[in-house]
């Protein structure tokens, strides 16, 4: 890995977990709202979804980890869910996901440490 694909790995990663907690809570918040404002609030995640599948699309062109790749999936995964109308299983999707991105950017992380180009 570049130190340029390591700078912007972790601007990614950061991107994708802002948005991964962001549309996680908003899953849960939904979950307790009447029927009426739910369509509201999933439309939101939806359009949350593909905001975040555009930032790891972005990422797997401009890195070599294949990681974004399993990221990917899990964010398309809770798509599908919030399409079929079962939001609940969102979430899970949604945790795997983020954990993914966490990887990368812990990676991505320690190979700018390496290279002085962040310090702790």
């Amino acid at each position: 890995m570049t130190v340029q694909e390591a700078i912007m790995g972790f601007s990614q990663s950061e991107k994708a977990k802002a948005g991964i907690i962001w549309t996680s809570q908003l899953v849960e918040m939904t979950l307790g709202l009447p029927d009426a404002e739910k369509r509201g609030a999933e439309k939101l995640i939806k359009a949350l979804l593909s905001m975040i599948i555009q930032e790891i699309r972005l990422a797997i062109k401009t890195s070599k980890e294949d990681a974004w790749s399993e990221a990917e999936k899990h964010v398309d995964m809770a798509f599908v869910m919030a399409n079929s109308g079962v939001l609940h299983e969102c979430t899970f999707h949604l945790t795997r996901a983020l954990s993914q991105v966490t990887t990368i950017g812990q990676r991505t992380l320690g190979m700018l440490s390496e290279n002085g180009l962040f310090s702790h």
